[in-house]
């Protein structure tokens, strides 16, 4: 019971749920473990009563945390700090001014200040959050696009960011979307070839530079004529690499774009900056700081040494040693070059956030973030203090995955967080917000617990570590709301009682994906589709996502197929055909009974649109559509159980027939305008007109 009780003070869960009512214990080496990277030894009896009596000790001398934090209308001060000696003074501040008279109740940062009847005094941050986010203006649709996969006529081989604020603005303009939702642009870990999933990245806190339009880079317009006469020669590559995918159906080899594109800028850097510019790049360098000194370092560190940081010369993998700090120097000039990457795409992602918003979008670009960061890359290397070493985050056994699943991520050490007052989440979240209109958070439920697998350990043999979700989902909160974003929750798969009415209550808007929304609840639960009426407001509503079948996959079967070809299916083809296409008959019988398919389901194109009528008759405030539904291409971007067997990542938008479409071909679509028009009108007043 004693390491049971020092597992509690940390966070750590002994035991959890594998299925409703179902207890199951947690190994006490995996809690013995998790508690030794957190700094705690509890191996024996004796380390344990020490590790409590530490604890215990530290608590009772600790007047404040470095950070409170408070939700405007929730609870007071005294509510939030119940551990104060009674008698201790508390004063807010606001910036270095006269103390405030009450609990601040106006969303922002303060200083608290605290004084105890022994003499002791203590200061540090508060944060008070807003009660609630405010959401989107009325309800408004969308389009989910992976970037990658929209090439235009004037792309590299792979989506860019000017295809970005070009699919905006047309989408905006024309069809009257109010967002467009995309994937995570995260840095991703250089190799050969590079990791192509968006959700396994290098560093959350910047974007990739793969996504920059080279000809939008002001100083391509100065190039001299022998570095424009080599500038051509890649453009004529590059045009050969986007026709390779587009004409003859290969994939998507971002790679091959890179080499291309780190060509071209190695030219464009040689172009002196103008005054103005170059200004503005010293501004940005100090408004980032430590932050980008030490991704651009490692970045450079990673050309020499290899992008596994673990692998580099001892002296190296301290990102604070004097050898890092001489190799900085040394190496200065690849340093500054890829500070100056992260300028220039910090512009383009400007520009087109510029351009949802001129379009009439009333939400815009909704970036994605990503649940955790490689362990080998940038961010693992310079926050080594707050990640947790030797764990993984993932998920626990389940009705669909019995064996658990490692997803190979170092998760944010909670107590680490809490030490820093949460300094390296709240810069995470801001530089997320920085030009976004929307914020969708990846697995939103580990901002309240995360299952940490040991490593060397099957994920059967992990736990659950809990975080300070009060803190965590104010903090968001605050930032979102300064930034005027909405933001949306991943709440699909095992939800902890009590999450989502959470999230709801602070303005979070959570996922329902069309085919998982059935009725789960009451002892006579029948699991029957469920209604548009009873599907919850305060959701973004999509019939599909990255990780699942498209659509028109979904309807005629092919999904299962191709699960079949890939060796996936866990019971016969004909029984999985046949439970299959008994859930598409149930969804269709509900879709006839609402009238939401007079044009009958031989129909694919028809049953797509009547799906989308049926998302835009739920009262959820935000519908997305996912764009290869717009043109019924058949192929997952992402096929989860996969890696070398299914170009995950890798593919381009296309047709019904398989034929990769250019981002001109998708706004001339005849399919893609109707499906949008339908929605449109689905909406009926809640829906912007174009």
């Amino acid at each position: 019971m004693t390491r049971e009780r020092l597992a509690a003070m940390y966070g750590v869960d002994v035991a959890y749920h594998s299925a409703p009512g179902v207890a199951s214990p947690v190994p006490v080496d995996t809690v013995i473990a998790v508690l030794g990277s957190l700094g705690v030894d509890a191996g024996t009896d004796r380390a344990v009563r020490d590790a409590l009596a530490a604890a215990e000790q530290h608590r009772s001398h600790a007047l404040l945390p470095p950070c409170t934090v408070l939700t405007a209308g929730r609870r007071t001060l005294e509510g939030v700090l119940p551990g104060l000696p009674e008698g201790t003074q508390l004063t807010v501040h606001a910036g270095a001014g006269d103390a405030l008279p009450e609990t601040p109740r106006a969303p922002g940062r303060y200083t608290l200040r605290a004084a105890a009847p022994d003499g002791r005094t203590a200061h540090g941050d508060l944060v008070v959050a807003p009660a609630r986010l405010p959401g989107p203006q009325g309800r408004t649709f969308g389009f989910m696009a992976q970037l990658y996969s929209v090439l235009s006529a004037r792309s590299w081989g792979m989506g860019d960011l000017g295809d970005l604020a070009d699919l905006a603005a047309w989408s905006g303009r024309t069809l009257g979307a109010g967002f467009l939702q995309i994937n995570p642009l995260h840095v991703a870990v250089p190799g050969h070839p590079t990791d192509p999933s968006p959700y396994r990245p290098s560093s959350r806190r910047f974007r990739d530079p793969v996504y920059l339009r080279i000809e939008a880079v002001p100083e391509y317009a100065y190039l001299p004529p022998d570095a424009r006469e080599e500038t051509d020669r890649l453009l004529r590559r590059a045009a050969a690499l986007r026709d390779n995918v587009l004409l003859k159906d290969a994939l998507i080899d971002r790679d091959a774009v890179w080499e291309l594109k780190a060509a071209a800028l190695a030219l464009l850097r040689a172009v002196p900056l103008s005054p103005g510019r170059r200004a503005a790049y010293a501004d940005f360098l100090a408004e980032q700081g430590q932050a980008l000194d030490d991704h651009a370092t490692w970045s450079a560190l990673a050309e020499l040494h290899g992008p596994d940081w673990h692998t580099w010369p001892a002296a190296l993998r301290d990102p604070r040693s004097t050898q890092v700090a001489r190799a900085r120097s040394a190496h200065l000039d690849r340093v500054d070059f890829h500070s100056w990457l992260a300028w220039l795409t910090d512009g383009q992602l400007a520009e087109a956030q510029r351009a949802a918003r001129d379009s009439g979008m009333p939400v815009g670009i909704v970036h994605d973030l990503a649940v955790g960061v490689h362990p080998g890359g940038s961010d693992a290397w310079s926050m080594q203090d707050v990640l947790a070493a030797g764990m993984s985050i993932g998920a626990p056994p389940d009705a669909f995955n019995a064996r658990g699943q490692d997803w190979g991520l170092p998760p944010w050490r909670p107590d680490a967080l809490a030490a820093t007052g949460y300094a390296p989440y709240r810069d995470l979240v801001a530089r997320m917000l920085r030009h976004a209109g929307g914020l969708r958070i990846d697995h939103v439920m580990g901002l309240f617990r995360l299952w940490w697998v040991p490593q060397g350990r099957p994920p059967t043999e992990g736990t659950y570590v809990r975080y300070d979700a009060e803190a965590m989902l104010g903090l968001l909160a605050l930032e979102a709301y300064e930034a005027g974003a909405v933001v949306i929750g991943e709440d699909l798969g095992t939800v902890e009682p009590g999450v989502r009415d959470e999230l709801a209550d602070r303005g979070v808007l959570g996922t329902s994906v069309l085919w998982f929304e059935r009725d789960y609840t009451g002892e006579n639960a029948d699991r029957r589709p469920l209604p548009p009426s009873a599907w919850r407001e305060s959701c973004l509503a999509t019939a599909t996502t990255h990780d699942l079948p498209s659509t028109a996959a979904r309807l005629t079967g092919e999904h299962v197929e191709l699960r079949h070809r890939l060796g996936l299916l866990t019971r016969p083809l004909a029984e999985e055909q046949a439970a299959d296409a008994a859930e598409v008959a149930e969804w269709i019988a509900l879709l006839n009974r609402l009238r939401l398919l007079p044009e009958g389901a031989a129909d694919e194109e028809a049953v797509v649109k009547a799906v989308h009528r049926f998302l835009a008759r739920t009262p959820a405030r935000m519908v997305g559509v996912w764009l290869p539904d717009g043109v019924g291409d058949r192929r997952p971007q992402n096929l989860p159980g996969t890696s070398d067997a299914y170009p995950n990542w890798r593919l381009p938008v296309a047709d019904a027939q398989g034929t990769p479409l250019t981002l001109e071909q998708l706004a001339a679509s005849r399919r893609l305008h109707d499906l949008a028009e339908e929605v449109r009108r689905a909406l009926g007043d809640g829906a912007r007109t174009p």
